[in-house]
């Protein structure tokens, strides 16, 4: 038995001679300078999640140059989600109510009402177009006279005043903002909350004052 364990000490101690003349003639060097799964040396490195994304979504041109920008500006005054009650149930709608204007005289006041959003915007914005009017400002684009109107419950009055600038509230304000009207004082006169009919108010009250 000893003699058989000295054997067997032999065969291994030349097996790893074997292995330490390999590794320094360079037959193992594979091995052990090959790098871990996945890490940073390996080869593929850099080609997965991590590497160059310069042909993915961030290199396409952009498509808001192409677009053309409308000669109004425009803002919305009020969204709401509205119901239907059918046969099979609830069905639901957007309503959307916009003022537009170039802020050189002419405005308008639209109403949309859409499955979605976006096309309820659109459908008030075209609306608001087909229903603008061009007023008749002073010099200093300001009123020549008070006026006033009255849309359903909401009452608005608009009187001239030199060297305030606009003073308004509520989309009364936002009205005479994109008409590009100044010096100016409104208020008004009642009691309702209805941003859409303070606007409407506003629009009539102007429309002593236009050409159309």
């Amino acid at each position: 038995m000893r003699h058989v364990r000295q054997d067997w000490n032999f065969n291994s101690s030349r097996m790893a001679d074997n292995n330490t003349q390999q590794v320094k003639q360079g037959g193992g060097a594979t091995y052990q300078n090959r790098p871990a799964f996945g890490g940073r040396g390996s080869a593929t490195f850099g080609a997965g999640r991590g590497g160059d994304r310069r042909g993915g979504r961030g290199g396409r041109p952009g498509r808001g140059g192409d677009e053309r920008r409308s000669e109004f500006a425009q803002k919305l005054i009020g969204i709401r989600r509205v119901a239907r009650v059918m046969a099979g149930g609830r069905r639901f709608n957007f309503s959307a109510a916009i003022v537009i204007g170039d802020k050189k005289g002419r405005v308008g006041v639209g109403l949309g009402k859409a499955a979605d959003t976006a096309a309820a915007i659109d459908k008030a914005t075209r609306a608001a177009k087909r229903n603008m009017l061009t007023l008749q400002l002073t010099k200093t684009r300001s009123l020549k006279h008070q006026v006033g109107a009255k849309y359903c419950a909401s009452r608005v009055e608009i009187r001239p005043s030199p060297g305030s600038g606009l003073v308004a509230g509520s989309s009364v304000r936002t009205v005479l903002e994109l008409a590009g009207v100044s010096d100016v004082t409104a208020k008004i006169l009642s009691r309702s909350h209805n941003s859409l009919n303070n606007a409407r108010a506003a629009v009539e009250a102007l429309r002593h004052v236009s050409t159309t």
